[in-house]
């Protein structure tokens, strides 16, 4: 009977410093992707993408420059594919129909564009660090102002269909934008920062 009651016991103890631990490394990840998203325009967005990437990114720039690329060509992959079903569906006529086919255009750019970055971001290297960073934010601004030319086709439409497409095109501009910000920070903290956990 003592040795079912030390089981039990030790058993409590045990499960408490289990739960205290993984507590602390919710709240440690939290702490990480609100310190890495605070450089960002769209916070609330880049926290619920990016939290996932907590426990590897940890205090990384690079990492988390990584991620904010990497979550963002899966935005616009969807946007660009939501774009082509629409295109598919003949809906849209004259002027939107000549804006929908500009922005499937762009948006194919602008998925070059990010995934030319998320391959710079995989090779960054001491001697080429300050090139590579001018090459990248200049993919990512390109890949920001595609997204925006293709918004601008639609200026004064209205509409479902228009509606629905500005608002997820907007929403990709928001990942982008993140993204670009998170590339301005592991610019900032320069190549050092790569050699973070």
């Amino acid at each position: 009977m003592a040795r079912h009651s030390m089981f039990i016991i030790m058993a409590v103890i045990l499960l408490v410093r289990l739960t205290n631990y993984g507590a602390s490394a919710w709240v440690n990840g939290q702490n990480y992707v609100r310190n890495a998203c605070s450089v960002t325009t769209y916070r609330d967005l880049c926290i619920r993408s990016l939290a996932p990437f907590s426990s590897t990114a940890k205090t990384s720039p690079i990492k988390w420059a990584r991620a904010g690329v990497s979550v963002t060509i899966v935005e616009v992959k969807s946007a660009n594919q939501y774009l082509n079903n629409l295109n598919k569906l003949n809906c849209m006529k004259g002027r939107n129909r000549l804006a929908l086919l500009d922005c499937i255009e762009v948006f194919q750019d602008t998925i070059d564009e990010l995934h030319k970055s998320l391959g710079i971001l995989r090779k960054l290297s001491a001697r080429n660090f300050v090139r590579q960073m001018d090459d990248l934010t200049t993919f990512m601004s390109a890949a920001l102002t595609d997204e925006n030319t293709c918004l601008d086709g639609f200026q004064g439409q209205s509409g479902r269909q228009v509606n629905q497409l500005k608002t997820r095109v907007l929403n990709s501009t928001y990942f982008t934008s993140n993204a670009l910000d998170l590339v301005g920070k592991l610019s900032t903290s320069g190549f050092e920062s790569l050699n973070d956990p």
